[in-house]
């Protein structure tokens, strides 16, 4: 399975790429690679102030091509579907009441 790493140094980066609105939650990635839907990933993802990444088996639930509306960058958005280390609740421990915020993030 390919896998992706991600090193988020920053809420407000993290907070941009959070997908809430999937069911078990999920990640958008940047890439200019090109995928499928359905894609099954492997994402190994670094919190801020973390020391351990943490690892989440995925598949791919959004695709935002090269030159799309808004200046938002192509990439895609893994939805999780193995999260046995509850990375769902971490990153919404992290983000907090920036989850209600109105500023736009990659995907809606």
């Amino acid at each position: 399975m390919e896998e992706i790493q991600l090193d988020f140094t920053e809420l407000k980066e993290l907070y941009r790429c959070y997908m809430p609105f999937l069911k078990n939650g999920g990640l958008f990635v940047r890439t200019a690679r090109p995928y499928r839907m359905g894609h099954s990933l492997s994402l190994v993802v670094t919190l801020p102030d973390a020391l351990e990444p943490i690892r989440v088996s995925g598949k791919v639930a959004w695709l935002t091509p090269q030159g799309a509306q808004s200046s938002t960058p192509a990439g895609i958005g893994v939805a999780f579907i193995d999260d046995k280390f509850q990375l769902q609740d971490k990153i919404e421990k992290l983000l907090g009441g920036m989850l209600d915020s109105t500023e736009a993030t990659y995907s809606l």
